[in-house]
């Protein structure tokens, strides 16, 4: 998506979106299978007019699974370009191990999600789309990195090298 502010050139306006990365002892993906689309997904979602990224993975925890979760760091950043839907830039947050208490209480509010399953990071391509996989695959050495991620279309870019002030 582009606008045009009055007097100036067409500016980026890509929608944002933003998403959480939950993993279990083993080390597994929680992943959601929506009613909606044919692939399974992260918990997350789009941000609403005014509203960080955070905030909107916060909320889309909340409206997706039913429970409070800490939003943790920032692990990715994905600029996703679709041909259909337009730019995206998708942040992906760590929201670390959901206890048992928070697993017994995970409800599917408005028939917008299925089920759930953790998933090993070797079997994410039998669950979701190419793209997706990428991101998440490259969102998991960020976490183990302890460094963030920058992501095009879910393939990783080479990190700049620091500067020296």
């Amino acid at each position: 998506m582009t606008s045009t502010p009055a007097g100036s050139h067409p500016v980026a306006t890509p929608l944002i979106a933003a998403g959480a990365l939950f993993l279990d002892n083993q080390g597994r993906i929680l992943l959601l299978r929506p009613t909606y689309k044919p692939y399974w997904d992260i918990p997350g979602g789009y941000a609403e007019p005014g509203e960080s990224p955070r905030a909107a993975c916060a909320r889309e925890i909340c409206e997706e699974l039913g429970i409070q979760a800490q939003v943790g760091r920032l692990l990715s950043v994905d600029w996703a370009p679709h041909p259909d839907e337009g730019d995206k830039m998708l942040f992906i947050f760590d929201a670390g191990q959901l206890t048992a208490e928070q697993l017994a209480q995970i409800t599917f509010q408005d028939g917008e999600i299925a089920e759930y399953a953790f998933v090993e990071p070797e079997h994410l391509d039998q669950f979701t789309i190419p793209r997706l996989t990428r991101r998440l695959r490259a969102t998991i050495r960020a976490l183990t990195d302890h460094q963030p991620a920058y992501l095009e279309d879910g393939i990783p870019q080479p990190q700049a090298p620091a500067l020296d002030l």
